[in-house]
Formats: C-alpha cells, structure tokens, sequence
C-alpha cells in the first residue's frame, strides 16, 4: 500500500510550492528531487498566488517567520485551497512564541489544511491553543512513549476529526492519524535529531506525495513518514568512521533518492489502530 504512494509520485513527479524558512529551504528542495518530485520556493506577496496555481501542492513552514511572509503564505493557501490543491503545515515552533503560536492558528483556521506535521508539542500547541514548545524540539513532558501512545493517538485521531486534516505527529515514535484510523510508525534513528531540518524535510515530502496522491492523504502522508524514518535508518547504518551529522545529512538525501517502492514497502515499520 505505501508503495503505491511513491509509485505514484515517481510516475507523477509533480511541482511541489514550499514557502519555509531560510535555515533548512536548500534541503527541502533537494529532497524533493530526491523524493521524486519538482521543488519551486517562492515567498513574495507579489507571485505565490501565481507560483501556487501551477504546482500540485504546497507546502507551508513558519521556522523563521516573519511579518513579510504571513501574508505570502494566506495568499498562497487560499489559492490553493480554491484550486482543490493539498496544503500541508509545519507549526515549526508553535508555543514558543505569541506569534508563532498566533500565525499557526491562523493559517489553521482560515486555510482548508490536508496534513498538519510536527512534533507533539507543536501539535498540541495548535489543538489547545498554547503550549510548552522548547524552541523547535517537543517539550520532554510531552514526548510519546510506549505508555502515552494510545493517548497520543487517540489525541491525534480527535485532532484530525476536528480539523479535517490528517495529523502527523513526528517523534521517537510517528503518529499518522485520519478521523477514522491511526498509522504507528517505528521507523528513524535516534541521530536524525542532531541534523537540523529534518522535520521541514518531511514536510516538504509529504506536500509531495499528497500532490500525488490527492485522494488518499492519510495513507500519503504514512508513506512520507515511513520512508523519512527508513531512509535515516539506511543513511546511518552507511557512515563511516569520523563522519558525523553533515555527511548523515547528505547520506539521508541520497537514501530518498536511492528508496524504491518495494524497498519502502518492505522497510517500513508500522502498525494500524
């Protein structure tokens, strides 16, 4: 089933519109090539309506917003959303900050979203209005564990029914939720955490495979988080003595850029609640 979702974004190789932030842009347009898929970056009021009409998705990421972009990325969203095109979040930072935790709420509640994906405080920043969020990375308080998983999934799926978009919750272990079911993910490395942008890549891959796969974006969005997590399990196992996180980071590129359909199906780890 998820290799269908990549056969389809191979086949289809569709324009993927990311407005995200300046720290991580130049890895997400190279792991969307690498995905499958063709990246246009675009962030001025001036042409991302433009921009958006012609791509198959776009993706949405607030890591370094600012008062510029805001309205970029509503112009873009509400494009989007009247094209019938997928609009996928990345709350980067959500409950850190008064204007972070405002935008997110904004964009979520003006804009239709398919997919919203971050990590566990930034997504219950979103769903309660506030949080505890530390910097870009979830608060300790809010990790999921084995203990807290039927929680979190059942928080996720509740999420999803209000929203009406599939929620992604990125961790030690993924939560992937529709109203209706919830993929368990355990695919990753543990060191994926010391590459920064790793979660903004993800993103950008799974506004990829919805472009591809418009239909069914819960199982679209498992297959990105599935192959995101088989692709640092694959990256890591192939460094070499004295490498570190800058060669972990290209060698997770190239493992996307490497994964097959039947590699991921094989790979991937999940179950279905």
């Amino acid at each position: 089933m998820l290799a269908e979702m990549l056969e389809n974004l191979k086949k289809k190789a569709p324009l993927v519109h990311s407005i995200t932030n300046y720290v991580t842009v130049n890895d997400c347009a190279n792991i969307i090539l690498a995905f499958g898929a063709s990246p246009i970056m675009a962030d001025d009021e001036a042409e991302v309506e433009e921009i958006t009409s012609v791509c198959g998705a776009l993706n949405i990421n607030i890591g370094t917003l600012n008062r510029r972009t805001i309205p970029s990325m509503f112009l873009a969203g509400k494009k989007a959303n009247a094209l019938s095109r997928p609009v996928v979040l990345d709350p980067v930072g959500a409950g850190a900050s008064r204007l972070r935790t405002d935008t997110a709420l904004r964009l979520a509640a003006e804009l239709k979203l398919a997919a919203i994906r971050g990590n566990i405080s930034e997504i219950k920043a979103l769903a309660l209005g506030g949080g505890t969020t530390k910097g870009v990375d979830a608060d300790v308080a809010d990790a999921v564990t084995e203990d807290s998983l039927a929680a979190a999934a059942d928080f996720a799926r509740r999420f999803s029914e209000k929203t009406g978009a599939v929620i992604a919750i990125t961790g030690a272990i993924d939560i992937v939720a529709g109203s209706k079911k919830v993929y368990i993910i355990r695919n990753g490395h543990p060191a994926m955490s010391k590459v920064t942008g790793t979660g903004c890549m993800l993103s950008a891959m799974t506004a990829a495979c919805l472009a591809a796969n418009p239909d069914r974006p819960l199982e679209a969005a498992a297959a990105a988080v599935a192959a995101m997590g088989l692709c640092g399990e694959t990256a890591y196992s192939r460094l070499e003595d004295g490498e570190g996180n800058s060669a972990y980071r290209s060698r997770i590129i190239d493992a996307v850029y490497n994964l097959t359909p039947e590699m991921l199906e094989s790979g991937a780890r999940y179950e279905i609640m």
